[in-house]
């Protein structure tokens, strides 16, 4: 059993007892969440394809931890121009579990 749901403006094919990193969530670890924005939702024989979001699935989901993703650099450079820049962040994310679907 497999849904894609919406989390933060970003789709997110999920199954049950994996855990993924969404973009950084407002709640504490261990907060247990239900996300009712399930775009699809299919079980092995048949598929439920919402319009926008299937009526009445959810995903249950717990959050396992918080943290910030590698080092993205940016470099810029114009040649014979002595014009470099170099900058650079790390993106927070928050890891969680799909506990659920329902659907």
């Amino acid at each position: 059993m497999y849904a894609v749901v919406k989390i933060k403006k970003q789709q997110f094919r999920v199954e049950p007892d994996t855990t993924l990193q969404v973009p950084l969530l407002a709640d504490e670890v261990g907060a247990l969440l239900n996300f009712d924005e399930v775009l699809m939702v299919s079980d092995g024989a048949s598929v439920k394809v919402g319009n926008p979001v299937v009526a009445g699935a959810v995903v249950k989901a717990e959050v396992v931890a918080h943290g910030l993703s590698r080092k993205i650099v940016i470099f810029k450079k114009r040649r014979r121009k002595n014009y470099r820049r170099k900058t650079g962040h790390r993106q927070p994310f928050t890891q969680i579990r799909i506990t659920g679907i329902t659907g």
